[in-house]
């Protein structure tokens, strides 16, 4: 079939066969069909949607479209894991160790910091010495040795998520359930791995706005990961505020190191022993990752992590030039901190990237005193500003003291794991103001032809970006 006829079915709103998405996908890459005309055919997705058929033969294509690990010489179920990326979230650096420590293999390929959120392995880094490029024997040997190794992808695994991506970047074609789906799930199948738990982020600082929407792609990942043949178990979680007390780079790899001494902020202690949990289960471990925290053998798996990958712990992590705290303005009980203004400060103070070229200031960050619930009284540091200036710190205290709430009542902290999806479906654990939940609900007609399918939530998909492993 022409690439033409191609375009026209899905314009039309009719189901592609999965040799009409390989013919297109290889043309594209191989330089027979030009931008224009795969430009044409993902804005006909954005408009007319795909069906889980139709997604699920574009995820293989993209997989088929490189290398893909094989980690058979590695024993045992192997489980990775995978964020779509939040403030704070350092739930790969605790959640991998104690899972690990269950034993539990765990081969992770990790990714970037993106926009607002950070990534693990810029926070990897930040340890003197430390390589996230392994080589694939030495990826596997590590994991085989210690049962964990967290390494940066190889461009040579799904070399058409990048191709494709670069595209819908610049034709506002990102946002489009199926092509993000599509995106994170072919990576993490060319991964190797026997199992996949999946933690989707919602709220200010992720990039899905609401629970309802982050279920749907959830919901999508896991039924895609089925499809293909791997167990699959996602938790929605909550980024209205950041996750932990730190968020920076070698901050946040502090905070794991006190974490796994049990020393962590609750809710932080909450996701990670949850996500850990889920590996578990789908290795078919029946070791309690909690007794890993309480033991100290996740902070041991951590260590060894950090060693067998060039790490030298023992020369200290990064640590600002200047670091000053960020007053209260008023006496209060703290009702929300807005994770994105966070996000947007420690971008500003480098420890992010605004363009890819910046270099990461490793040591920069911030570290919140007052967490959600606490009380305050004026004068007392909200939170303290790690950066290499004090000009910075004055740059980005307006955004900071902007993004603390304060009331006059006691706050309860909200629940942090608000839903679990399978292949069973959906189960919320707890509901928010204001929101609709349900349990198991009736599966979408997403199965169907195009134009047959569930309502789309068009808001969430309008403030996506992309995603990436992390």
């Amino acid at each position: 079939m022409q690439p033409l006829e191609i375009i026209g079915r899905k314009r039309d709103g009719l189901e592609h066969s999965p040799e009409e998405i390989r013919q297109l996908l290889s043309g594209y890459l191989e330089g027979s069909i030009p931008d224009y005309q795969l430009a044409a055919w993902l804005m006909a997705v954005c408009i007319r949607d795909m069906t889980r058929s139709e997604t699920l033969a574009l995820t293989q294509a993209m997989v088929a479209s490189g290398e893909s690990l094989d980690l058979s010489s590695i024993p045992g179920v192997k489980v990775d894991k995978h964020s779509t990326g939040g403030v704070g979230d350092k739930v790969t650096l605790i959640s991998g160790p104690l899972a690990a420590a269950c034993g539990v293999p765990v081969p992770k390929l990790s990714g970037r910091a993106l926009a607002h959120t950070g990534g693990t392995l810029d926070k990897l880094e930040s340890v003197p010495g430390l390589s996230v490029d392994l080589e694939p024997e030495q990826f596997l040997a590590q994991v085989r040795r210690i049962g964990l190794a967290v390494a940066a992808q190889s461009p040579r695994l799904v070399p058409a998520d990048k191709a494709l991506y670069t595209l819908r970047d610049v034709t506002a074609t990102v946002p489009s359930l199926p092509l993000i789906a599509s995106s994170v799930m072919s990576k993490k199948l060319a991964a190797g791995a026997d199992a996949i738990v999946l933690d989707v982020k919602f709220g200010r600082g992720a990039f899905m706005p609401d629970v309802q929407s982050a279920a749907a792609l959830a919901e999508e990942m896991v039924w895609l990961g089925e499809a293909a043949g791997r167990r699959v178990v996602a938790l929605v979680t909550d980024m209205n505020n950041p996750l932990g007390r730190a968020v920076g780079n070698a901050l946040e790899v502090q905070e794991a190191l006190d974490a796994l001494q049990g020393k962590g902020d609750e809710e932080l202690l909450q996701v990670c022993v949850s996500v850990a949990r889920e590996m578990c289960r789908l290795a078919g471990v029946e070791a309690d990752p909690a007794a890993a925290l309480r033991d100290g053998s996740g902070l041991e798996r951590f260590r060894r992590l950090l060693a067998a990958q060039g790490g030298r712990l023992e020369e200290g992590l990064p640590v600002a030039a200047c670091r000053l705290p960020l007053p209260a303005p008023t006496e209060g009980y703290v009702a929300a901190i807005d994770a994105l203004q966070i996000g947007l400060a420690c971008l500003q103070l480098g420890a992010g990237r605004q363009q890819k070229t910046d270099a990461i200031d490793p040591g920069a960050g911030i570290l919140i005193e007052a967490s959600v619930g606490h009380h305050v009284r004026a004068g007392e540091p909200l939170a303290t500003v790690h950066a290499r200036s004090e000009e910075l710190i004055r740059e980005v205290a307006p955004r900071l003291e902007s993004a603390w709430r304060l009331v006059s009542h006691e706050v309860t902290r909200p629940r942090h794991v608000l839903a679990r999806v399978d292949r069973e479906g959906i189960v919320h654990h707890a509901a928010q103001a204001g929101q609709q939940f349900f349990t198991r609900p009736p599966k979408s007609g997403r199965s169907g032809t195009t134009g047959q399918q569930g309502p789309r939530p068009e808001a969430w998909l309008r403030r996506l970006s992309g995603a990436r492993p992390s």
